[in-house]
């Protein structure tokens, strides 16, 4: 058991690493002058070359499910703003903002998903008990932490390290922070924040989705395929400078087949694993830890400094989480022990046969359990396309 729950550890810690490869590669393609609309398409078309040799060997293996053309409308839909949209909307707030301030929003994902499902009605807020106030005062603090980000920068904190690896990007880096005024600053945390929003919302969306297009890989592959065809189209309206289509250098490249490939395929599947075993609280519940490992990699590559605003703010989206994922945990507890009473009292049975029911059941998951955790795998699983 003890080896089991090691390599979960080792498997979340690895996905935070990738995250914030993510965020400070990224910074540094646009840092080396890559334009946003550019790196997105490529990015989104490498995520779709990737994948459609497995979606391939899944059809192989199993019937496609039926395709009819207004279903291929909803995924094309989905594909716009879930994927295309979104991921335009936080690479231009990444270049206005730092790598350390990316990371720290995308703690709000699971408070906004959480916003979402009790606006569908598919969660529920009861501010008379303890966890209902948990669950809002995070909401708060994600909300008053987001305000911070984008409002108050405070003094810089120099980075420690003086002698970066990617010199021409810390120097690049450096010069951004100084050239971006307060109002570009509060631009890039805006729009990185809808962009999170607005992923929340595909994620919440997804579970509908499931439901009609049962297949995730194949779901997955269609809407990336959708989404370079828009990113393409984004990029020739938005970037027709096509001198500016060349990737700007080697990190740049290097970005675009990293946040393709590792982001967008192998961590989507290490956060299916994971979810498996420990389910996705616990996924969620590890986020700040990208944050952290952003923190340190973009002061020692980038030689980003870090504002005492973007401490503060983080701090604050942090507490937040936590307070939220904290209610959601006691409510399930208390429905759990709920639900179990109930059964206790209603039965007419011996405890004998209860008590097989229960082994049964626990060896046999009830299929609409089954059909939940996949719907709940795309939550957490999904940041890859942002």
């Amino acid at each position: 058991m003890g080896s089991g729950n090691g390599k979960v550890y080792a498997t979340v810690v690895l996905i935070r690493l990738i995250y914030a490869g993510m965020h400070i590669l990224t910074k540094a393609a646009f840092n080396e002058g890559t334009s946003t609309t550019v790196f997105v398409f490529y990015r989104q078309a490498v995520a779709a070359i990737f994948l459609l040799p497995f979606a391939f060997l899944e059809i192989r293996k199993r019937p496609a499910p039926p395709l009819t053309f207004r279903l291929s409308v909803k995924i094309f839909a989905h594909g716009f703003y879930g994927m295309a949209g979104t991921i335009n909307l936080y690479c231009i707030g990444l270049k206005y903002a730092s790598a350390t301030s990316s990371s720290a929003i995308f703690n709000i994902v699971p408070v906004v998903a959480f916003i979402l499902a009790v606006m569908f009605r598919m969660e529920t807020l009861k501010l008379r008990s303890v966890h209902g106030v948990a669950k809002a005062s995070g909401i708060l603090l994600c909300v008053a932490g987001v305000i911070v980000l984008a409002l108050y920068q405070g003094p810089q904190l120099k980075s420690m390290n003086h002698h970066q690896l990617l010199k021409h990007h810390a120097s690049a880096a450096a010069a951004a922070q100084v050239h971006h005024s307060n109002k570009e600053w509060a631009l890039g945390i805006f729009l990185m924040t809808m962009s999170v929003v607005i992923w929340s919302l595909w994620t919440v969306k997804q579970g509908p989705l499931l439901l009609e297009y049962p297949s995730k890989l194949l779901n997955t592959t269609l809407q990336c395929v959708f989404a370079s065809v828009q990113s393409l189209a984004i990029a020739l309206v938005l970037e027709r400078d096509f001198s500016r289509w060349k990737l700007a250098g080697p990190v740049s490249l290097a970005s675009v087949l990293f946040t393709g490939i590792v982001v967008a395929a192998i961590s989507y599947y290490l956060q299916i694993w994971v979810i498996e075993k420990k389910g996705p609280v616990f996924l969620s519940m590890s986020m700040p830890l990208s944050l952290v490992f952003t923190m340190a990699i973009a002061s020692f590559l980038l030689g980003e400094d870090v504002s005492l605003g973007s401490i503060i703010g983080s701090v604050i989206l942090v507490a937040g989480l936590y307070n939220v994922l904290w209610g959601k945990s006691r409510e399930d507890k208390q429905q759990a022990a709920a639900a179990a009473g109930e059964t206790t009292d209603s039965s007419g049975r011996d405890n004998g046969n209860v008590d097989v029911e229960k082994n049964a059941a626990a060896v046999q998951p009830a299929g609409g359990e089954e059909e939940e955790q996949d719907h709940r795998t795309l939550d957490d699983a999904a940041a890859p396309k942002v």
